[in-house]
């Protein structure tokens, strides 16, 4: 399934903040992306009806199997990208910047490539 950009942002950012708060608000994403609350409980809302995003007892954002598929796919991608973009001589803040850019559009093939150059 090909996801808009947004919706990866969402997850990949649930992931993050779940492996550093253990739970996770939609004001916590809020606040992580620079949205507003009203737009990310739409968002919220949206990945919930879709099957990627489920609310625990306690009202806690907790990804399904399926938006933890992607949520990791995109991580990954950025972690990938981000490091690559240093280790040619790209400034930290730049290939962070451009890695969420490039998550998203880059090519099975091309990422592949890239995450079988040394380190």
């Amino acid at each position: 399934m090909k996801m808009q950009e947004s919706p990866e942002d969402y997850l990949e950012a649930i992931l993050v903040l779940t492996k550093e708060l253990g739970n996770v608000r939609s004001i916590d994403v809020a606040n992580y992306l620079g949205y507003s609350k009203p737009s990310i409980s739409v968002a919220m809302k949206r990945l919930r009806e879709n099957g990627f995003v489920a609310l625990d007892d306690h009202g806690n954002l907790v990804l399904t199997g399926s938006g933890l598929s992607i949520a990791l796919k995109i991580y990954e991608r950025h972690m990938v990208i981000s490091q690559f973009l240093i280790s040619i001589g790209v400034s930290e803040e730049t290939a962070k910047k451009d890695a969420c850019r490039m998550e998203h559009v880059i090519s099975d093939e091309s990422f592949d490539k890239i995450k079988m150059l040394p380190r």
